[in-house]
């Protein structure tokens, strides 16, 4: 059973939608979400490349595999949270036993033997008067201070493909560290893909520093 040490208390927070971009509204700041920073800081190549793939599938079928993949996330988040919690989960139709398989794999590879201490999951994090987002675990990973996301794909991930993904892992642990004076220097990603495959991603140390250089970059941009 992995330990539960409730150091800090995080906020509660509303998710609103303003000009159709996500923000938080915590103690009265309405704070745009990393992944809006992120979407709205991307790189003309990335823009490019998704365009590229819209226009091989087609707009509407780019759309559909998007929300797919997108509901087939929230399920398998949730049953890994309700695992984290002690709870039970279950999702009968055919994406939710889909979602279970690839959260079990989650669970099985990437958090038991690995996951020392949980301080929160799907907890709201943010950095006064600039931004907010929602990590899915924070806590003690390897012996070391980390923040850790789940990710599900479609297809087997290389590391230069998701550094977004290592972006946010900076985003948090920067709010994490202002807000709660912690020392938070890794970040870690889970992901399985929808046909099982399992992957793991870690950044640390002087590379997870790039990151969060790059992340603060991103948010003055």
């Amino acid at each position: 059973m992995i330990k539960w040490n409730k150091r800090f208390e995080y906020p509660a927070s509303i998710r609103e939608l303003i000009n159709n971009e996500r923000h938080y509204s915590i103690d009265n700041q309405k704070l745009p979400s990393v992944t809006t920073i992120l979407q709205a800081t991307q790189s003309e190549e990335k823009k490019a490349s998704l365009k590229q793939w819209q226009n091989k599938v087609g707009v509407d079928n780019a759309e559909n595999i998007k929300n797919v993949a997108a509901n087939r996330g929230s399920i398998m988040h949730r049953i890994i949270e309700c695992y984290l919690l002690g709870q039970n989960h279950a999702d009968l139709s055919d994406e939710g036993q889909r979602a279970g398989m690839m959260a079990r794999t989650i669970v099985e590879q990437g958090l038991e033997g690995c996951m020392d201490e949980i301080w929160g999951t799907e907890i709201t994090l943010y950095y006064p008067n600039l931004y907010a987002g929602a990590s899915d675990l924070a806590g003690v990973y390897e012996g070391r201070e980390s923040i850790m996301d789940f990710k599900q794909s479609n297809k087997l991930k290389k590391r230069e493909w998701i550094e977004d993904y290592f972006l946010q892992l900076a985003a948090y642990a920067t709010a994490h560290n202002t807000v709660y004076n912690t020392n938070i220097q890794s970040g870690t990603i889970l992901m399985c893909t929808k046909d099982n495959q399992f992957q793991k991603f870690t950044v640390s140390s002087t590379e997870f520093q790039k990151y969060m250089w790059e992340w603060l970059r991103r948010v003055d941009k």
